[in-house]
């Protein structure tokens, strides 16, 4: 059968909301994005450093070097810290030591 006029707003009213979700999703991986790196640049050891934070659906990924397995460590519970991280991938790398 065809869609009637009483089923299409509400159609339209599930895509418009699955949409503001994306959206929603998106603006709060961003807000997370910008918090782990401002956890970061607070910190000594890790504020010179270049560490790229990527966040999706709240999975926060931790990219780059780190000068020690402390760092490296103390990067993954910085981010934890963070209100809306669910989980942390820390793929920093140590440094070799010159």
């Amino acid at each position: 059968t065809a869609p009637t006029a009483t089923t299409a707003p509400g159609k339209v009213a599930e895509s418009t909301t699955a949409m503001a979700d994306k959206v929603a999703d998106a603006v709060g991986d961003a807000a997370v994005t910008v918090a782990v790196n401002a956890e970061l640049a607070k910190d000594a050891q890790l504020s010179a450093l270049r560490i790229d934070v990527d966040t999706l659906d709240g999975r926060v990924t931790l990219a780059g070097s780190a000068p020690n397995d402390a760092a490296r460590d103390r990067a993954t519970v910085l981010a934890q810290s963070v209100k809306g991280v669910k989980s942390v991938d820390n793929r920093l790398a140590i440094a070799p030591t010159s």
